[in-house]
């Protein structure tokens, strides 16, 4: 009986010391790079929202496990501990390969170098370590005189593996709602969601996408406004034609092309106008004329094109439609864009539209808010991207003698670039996170994805620099998305991570 005494308490020594190893080692590394394990914890798909405490909760709760273990009065409750804790650890990772939208990264530290379904062997191994422990130890204290009932030992281990899962489990649901719908600038960057597939050099910094269909790209060129450049989905030019507009006596200066297919579009809000033409010959004719002056202007059909113009009574934004043609008429809502600070600046933002929704879409540049309105501009929805910038924060100044109203000082961008394709927005955001590195902003920039559905954030990717260059614009088309960088252009493909959330049909 001497021998198998000495033969229990060695196993248990051991099993206790590897558990004192594992986790001292765990903490340790997570607290001398601490703000790269919150990084890390802001980055989990599944304790995102949490990610600040749990930071702090976990190293805590490995130490005090430590010290339980070591005590000899205590070594009990500290394998129940340890027990614990590999359940939560198990079932997270077992969350994360079968519930959640992607698998990140591998830990760091001597896990390294395994992958999620090795480390989810490796956390049963310790599992059932602490099991053996705990049988070993109640086995021994029998022996001693201090017996405790079977029962006891039974309910305790049910206690223990049933708190573990609910907790991570709980913690799984409540952060996954915080994320998608109550998100405070907390970002998901899921492995490789877009790949680069090809790249050309313009030459010129000067062209902006004026539109893309299923088998082009089209360029406009700031500097020579009437000019197209067509390039195959392999970015290759198949095609430069000058526009030939049948007024060509108009005072132009502010000239922009919009592509729709098998329609183009030419406006200039300045004068204001409106030219419709077939791509397939690059003639516009005039199709609207006078009325209100424009800012902005975008293509939604071939007869209905969406403006930003000015109330001619308190001079601030409004957005508007135009229908042209004979039977032509301009339709103003002031509802939509909401004033703020002075109903010019507060209210310049992104103007976008989905066929597939057929729904227009107005995103501000400076807060992080949207305005959901059919093709009549009555309102059906809003929404708020997830920066924290809700008031829009400007210094603005008026120059008497010039009679305007200037900047005192540059705004702050929310959002600086954006693109709809189908239900899903894709948002430029100018904004860092919380859980972010500096040098991602610096190399890249970052695309923050939301599915205007049910106005939830799905997740965010990088565009990274070319060259020593940011993105410029972006365009997104199915499962592509082309992108100008300085004098070249990028084509991506967009993996399922994000296609899959695409509503199926156009109406």
């Amino acid at each position: 009986m001497k021998v198998q005494f000495n033969f229990r308490s060695a196993v248990i020594e051991i099993i206790c010391m590897l558990y004192v190893l594992l986790f001292v080692y765990a903490a340790t590394s997570k607290l001398l790079d601490f703000q790269h394990f919150k990084i890390e914890l802001g980055q989990s798909p599944l304790l995102s929202a949490f990610a600040e405490w749990i930071a702090v909760l976990v190293p805590a709760a490995e130490y005090i496990t430590c010290l339980l273990l070591i005590i000899p009065r205590f070594r009990l409750t500290g394998l129940f501990l340890a027990y614990g804790l590999m359940v939560m650890f198990t079932v997270y990772i077992f969350i994360i390969l079968n519930y959640t939208s992607f698998v990140p990264c591998s830990c760091g530290g001597v896990l390294e170098k395994l992958d999620w379904k090795s480390h989810m062997i490796f956390n049963l191994v310790f599992v059932c370590l602490a099991v053996l422990g705990i049988l070993l130890h109640v086995r021994r204290n029998k022996m001693n005189g201090h017996q405790i009932k079977r029962v006891k030992i039974i309910r305790a281990f049910s206690a223990v593996t049933v708190c573990g899962i609910c907790i991570v489990s709980i913690l799984f649901i409540i952060s996954e709602n915080i994320i998608h719908y109550h998100n405070k600038l907390t970002r998901r960057f899921p492995q490789t969601p877009i790949q680069q597939e090809a790249v050309a050099d313009l030459k010129l910094n000067s062209f902006y996408i004026a539109g893309v269909d299923d088998s082009h790209v089209y360029l406009g060129n700031t500097t020579a406004p009437l000019l197209v450049t067509t390039l195959n989905t392999r970015l290759f030019k198949t095609d430069e034609k000058m526009i030939d507009l049948a007024r060509k006596d108009l005072p132009f200066r502010a000239v922009k092309i919009s592509v729709q297919s098998p329609y183009f579009f030419v406006t200039d809000g300045t004068i204001p106008v409106v030219f419709r033409g077939r791509i397939q010959e690059w003639k516009a004719k005039l199709v609207f004329i006078g009325g209100e002056y424009f800012t902005t202007a975008l293509a939604l059909d071939s007869l209905t094109v969406a403006v930003v113009t000015n109330n001619s009574k308190t001079g601030d934004n409004v957005l508007g439609t135009i229908t042209v043609g004979k039977n032509g008429k301009t339709i103003l809502n002031p509802l939509i864009l909401q004033k703020q600070v002075d109903g010019v600046f507060d209210t310049d933002g992104h103007l976008l539209y989905s066929k597939a929704m057929d729904k227009v879409v107005f995103l501000y540049y400076y807060r992080n808010q949207f305005t959901i309105a059919d093709k009549s501009l009555k309102i059906t929805d809003k929404g708020t991207t997830i920066d924290t910038i809700t008031k829009a924060q400007l210094n603005i100044v008026r120059d008497k003698k010039h009679h305007q109203r200037k900047f005192s000082s540059p705004p702050l961008f929310v959002n600086k670039n954006c693109s709809l394709y189908r239900n899903l927005l894709f948002v430029n955001s100018a904004i860092p996170g919380r859980y972010e590195d500096d040098r991602i902003w610096k190399e890249a920039s970052i695309i923050d994805v939301y599915n205007l559905n049910d106005k939830s954030y799905l997740m965010s990717f990088c565009i990274y620099n070319l060259e020593g260059k940011k993105m410029k614009s972006f365009t997104v088309l199915d499962d592509k998305i082309y992108v100008l960088v300085g004098t070249k252009i990028i084509r991506y493909k967009i993996g399922m991570k994000i296609t899959s959330k695409y509503i199926t049909k156009d109406k």
